[in-house]
Order: C-alpha cells, then structure tokens, then sequence
C-alpha cells in the first residue's frame, strides 16, 4: 500500500503563502489557540516531511535566528523540526541543523513516487510550491490541504501559491474552523480534462 502524501499549505483569501513587507506578522497575525493545537495535533503524527530547497533553507533560517517564544517556536514547528525530512535539492551538500533529514538530488516527481511506494509513514510536505505543484500535476499529491486565513494581501502578498500550476478538480473532503474565523480544508485533487 502507498503512503499518503498530504501538501500543506497555507493561504491568504487570494492565494498569497506569505507576505513581502507589511505588518502582518505570522499567521497574518490571526493565530489562536485552535490553530495552534491542530497544528501539534497534525505534527505529533509519525510522518516523513518533504521540502524543495528553498523551503528547507527558509525554514532552516528562520529556525536557527529564532529564540525561544517566537512564533516560529511553536510546539507544532518544533515537531515538525523533529521528523525525519527529504529535501529536494541539486545544490545542498548536506542538510544544516535538521536532526534527520537527508539531500535527494533526484527529480522531484521520481523520488516522491519512490518515497510513497517504500515509506512506512504519511508523507506531508508544508509550503514548497513549485515542487508541490510539479507533484500534483504528475498525481501524486493524495490530499491538498489548505488552510485559509481570513485576509486579504493584495499589495504585500508574496508567493502565489498556484501560480503557473495546472488545472485541477478539487473534491473537498474534510474542513473545520478553528479560532472562528480560519478554515482548514482538506481536498482530494485531481487534473482537469
């Protein structure tokens, strides 16, 4: 049987993962305490992360500048941290200050095929778009997972999440509030035509 991978993301109403310049802060700055239980209640899991190398080497930096109580501290990041990680990369030379995670050089879509067939574990993988995209194009992707925080960036949103990505069909097949006001949805994609 396959592993699941999940593509966890999150969104602004119009489809920005972040945010270049404002005063935002994370979470855009609408974080409670349900968000961040569910985070730790999705990370506490025995799971595998996946990261293309841009997401493994922002999530590296923000985690070796942050301190204690930042934002990028929560219990669910520090799990996170904690899980074993393939990352995706033709220019790391060896992953810096991740317990247990190791560099992959091949084509994405070929060792996620791989890593599903041979993996005990879920797969998730939280943010890395383009790699994330090229996956759910080649129909890897078994749950896109979206969760949708209650604000619009029009002048500081900074990647688009589905920029460039192919046409998709998208069956919905779980979703909960959490802090009244930010939508978890879970989805099952699938290419359109």
């Amino acid at each position: 049987m396959a592993a699941t991978y999940t593509f966890d993301v999150f969104s602004s109403l119009d489809g920005f993962g972040s945010v270049n310049g404002g005063d935002w802060g994370g979470y855009w700055g609408k974080q409670g305490p349900e968000l961040l239980d569910r985070r730790l209640e999705l990370y506490d899991a025995d799971q595998r992360m996946v990261f293309g190398a841009n997401t493994y080497r922002l999530f590296a930096q923000m985690l070796a500048k942050s301190t204690e109580g930042s934002d990028v501290r929560d219990p669910w990041v520090a799990r996170m941290r904690e899980l074993p990680a393939t990352v995706m990369s033709s220019t790391l030379n060896g992953p810096a200050d991740w317990p247990d995670a190791t560099v992959d050089s091949g084509d994405a879509v070929e060792v996620v095929a791989r890593l599903k067939r041979q993996s005990d574990v879920p797969l998730r993988s939280h943010g890395s778009l383009s790699m994330n995209r090229a996956l759910m194009a080649a129909g890897l992707v078994d749950v896109l997972q979206v969760t949708l925080f209650p604000v619009i960036t029009g002048r500081t949103g900074d990647a688009p999440i589905f920029e460039g990505a192919a046409d998709f069909d998208l069956e919905l097949v779980a979703s909960r509030t959490l802090d009244g006001h930010i939508q978890e949805l879970l989805y099952r994609p699938s290419l359109h035509g």
